[in-house]
C-alpha cells in the first residue's frame, strides 16, 4: 500500500514530515498547562488552533508539530529576553 492508495498526497513537493494529531491530554502533558488554560490561550490567539476531527462533531485535536513549534517559540522568547 502506498500513499496514493491511502488517499494521502504523494506529491514530492508536499511536506514529507509525518503529521500527527494529538488530543487535549497530550497537549497538557507536552506543555505543562492546564486544559482550561490551553483553551483560553487558543481563544486569545496565543496558542495553535484545534482541528475538528469530524464535521459537525465536538471532538478536537491539535497538530503535534504546531504545538512543538509553540513550545520552541516560548523557549526562544525566554532566551532572547522577550516574554
Amino acid at each position: 500500500m502506498n500513499l496514493s492508495t491511502m488517499g494521502l498526497n504523494s506529491d514530492p513537493q508536499h511536506n514529507n514530515k509525518i503529521k500527527k494529531l494529538i488530543r487535549i491530554r497530550s497537549v497538557v502533558n507536552l506543555t505543562g498547562l492546564s486544559k482550561s488554560y490551553v483553551y483560553q490561550l487558543v481563544s486569545s490567539g496565543h496558542f495553535p488552533k484545534s482541528i475538528k476531527l469530524v464535521p459537525g462533531g465536538t471532538s478536537v485535536a491539535w497538530n503535534e508539530s504546531e504545538v512543538l513549534e509553540w513550545i520552541d517559540s516560548r523557549i526562544k522568547a525566554r532566551d532572547e529576553g522577550v516574554e
